[in-house]
């Protein structure tokens, strides 16, 4: 099909899609309550579905009073029945993807479920629906002209048991309809290569020959490609390789410490960039203005939404539905989904910035944690590396924070450690290898992002003098009380402040 033809079809497709989208905009507690009552129906003759009822659950009420708030821990057996071949326990029809990730407290990798409606209804329509607001927002878009250069996982797809698993991405691009195929570069077979020093070579090849309209990918994986496009051809910025170049998709990492990087390789005024957010268990917001940092919720994926006020502190944990939220309050987000994850703590936290229509901006973790660069480690890792290491030398820790290294310019990201040791180790470059190392072990996350150094270069790790957090706390009039050091942040304010203090 001739390029401009393939423009015009698609262009006009998308925009019919507006229309239901208002839909929800204009009634969104009505597609809600039906969203629920379409999961229920669907799911009451599971295992789950007899064991709470579901066939007599007409309102909302009794759902949350009958059904249990869960993480993915309570859940992880059903799950790896599924895997070994059982159906029908959590979600009716047959499921064989699982979407690998990280970040669960006792395990180094989580399984989730990807149902054949998840897939369709929820990831591939935000897809469509992305392209689609986009287009609503720019009328004289050409983005259908040339193609998409997209950055996905790296990891191949594993079969076990008949059921397969590997990064969320790899299954969307096994899976991929061929309108979007067609539309997209690298190919399949590039997208889908497992060792990343080869892939990003084979993506540069293809891509550079190609008319780049639009990027997608996580923030910190994409400057690494865009970099070594730049270092390839001799380049100044981007628009001197893909002069039709229009927008840049990202989520997955905040933004935030990227923004000016991004603008430096991309120095026209009028370029784009719109804001996803979705994590393995579903797509959840998409930016729907231009030149905004909110996300509208959407609404008619398959996925019911709760949410948990996080001052509550985990006592109680008294979910509210999307009708009874305010503007201004941290939650901690709950989904019920199409792929049978029941009333599930996905361990994020949003803040409603619009009710009118709902829209959200993201606001971390319910856990401290470290995803600057999609490493998503979190509490629980840090402190079992660290008792491993501690184990392995001999050390012992008084205390400790931890915060991202930024990316600037070619140079590559880390983690930047302040530990006082009550009794150090004999060498810290050796107590900093086997850090590396154990974190590695734990977090398949972050030893992704570490391998070969693409993204993630070896951790900083510093000693601090003797009574230096206390000094700190003390400065900060944090004595005492609940006030304790930030473990791990996204932030290096603290950390900041420590090393300055530790040099006077």
């Amino acid at each position: 099909m001739p390029i401009p033809l393939f423009n015009s079809i698609a262009s006009w497709l998308l925009r019919k899609r507006y229309h239901q989208i208002e839909l929800f905009l204009k009634y969104p507690l009505d597609v809600q309550n039906e969203v629920l009552h379409q999961l229920l129906d669907f799911s009451k003759d599971t295992v789950i579905g007899k064991q709470y009822g579901f066939q007599d659950l007409p309102k909302y009420d009794e759902f949350r009073n009958r059904v249990p708030i869960v993480t993915y821990e309570d859940v992880a057996p059903l799950i790896e029945r599924t895997r070994r071949g059982e159906q029908n326990l959590f979600w009716p029809t047959s499921i064989k993807w699982f979407a690998k990730s990280s970040g669960t407290t006792n395990a180094k990798s989580k399984f989730i479920p990807v149902s054949t409606e998840a897939l369709e209804d929820c990831h591939y329509k935000s897809s469509k629906d992305l392209l689609c607001l986009y287009l609503n927002n720019n009328e004289n878009s050409q983005l259908f002209t040339g193609k998409s250069l997209r950055l996905g996982g790296s990891k191949e797809l594993y079969e076990d048991n008949g059921t397969f698993f590997g990064d969320l991405s790899a299954i969307l691009i096994d899976n991929m309809p061929l309108w979007a195929e067609y539309s997209s570069t690298p190919s399949n077979k590039v997208s889908l290569m497992t060792e990343w020093e080869s892939k990003l070579e084979a993506i540069i090849e293809e891509s550079i020959r190609e008319n780049v309209t639009s990027l997608v990918g996580v923030p910190s994986w994409m400057l690494v490609l865009l970099n070594q496009v730049l270092e390839k051809t001799g380049k100044n910025h981007l628009f001197e390789i893909w002069e039709n170049l229009e927008v840049y998709f990202h989520g997955g990492v905040s933004f935030t410490p990227y923004k000016n990087q991004y603008k430096k390789l991309l120095p026209r005024k009028r370029f784009n960039y719109y804001e996803t957010y979705n994590a393995s268990e579903g797509f959840f917001g998409i930016q729907d203005q231009n030149n905004s940092d909110e996300l509208l919720l959407m609404l008619d994926y398959g996925i019911f939404y709760e949410f948990i006020p996080m001052d509550s502190n985990g006592e109680g944990e008294e979910a509210i539905p999307l009708w009874d939220v305010q503007q201004g309050v941290n939650y901690a987000m709950v989904i019920t989904t199409n792929a049978g994850l029941w009333r599930y703590k996905i361990g994020d936290t949003i803040r409603f910035t619009s009710k009118n229509p709902y829209r959200i901006k993201i606001t971390g973790r319910t856990k401290h944690h470290i995803n600057v660069f999609g490493e998503e480690l979190i509490i629980e890792n840090a402190e079992e590396a660290l008792k491993q290491v501690c184990l392995k030398t001999a050390a012992e820790i008084v205390d400790y924070t931890a915060a991202p290294i930024f990316m600037t310019g070619k140079e590559k990201g880390a983690h930047e450690w302040m530990i006082e040791f009550r009794k150090p180790p004999k060498s810290i470059a050796y107590f900093t290898e086997m850090l590396d190392n154990a974190l590695k072990s734990l977090n398949s996350d972050y030893e992704a992002k570490r391998y070969n150094n693409i993204t993630l270069k070896m951790p900083k790790v510093h000693v601090a003098r003797k009574n230096l957090f206390h000094q700190w706390l003390k400065s900060q009039n944090k004595l005492g009380g609940q006030h304790k050091i930030p473990r791990l942040s996204n932030e290096r304010n603290c950390i900041e402040e420590l090393l300055q203090m530790n040099v006077q």
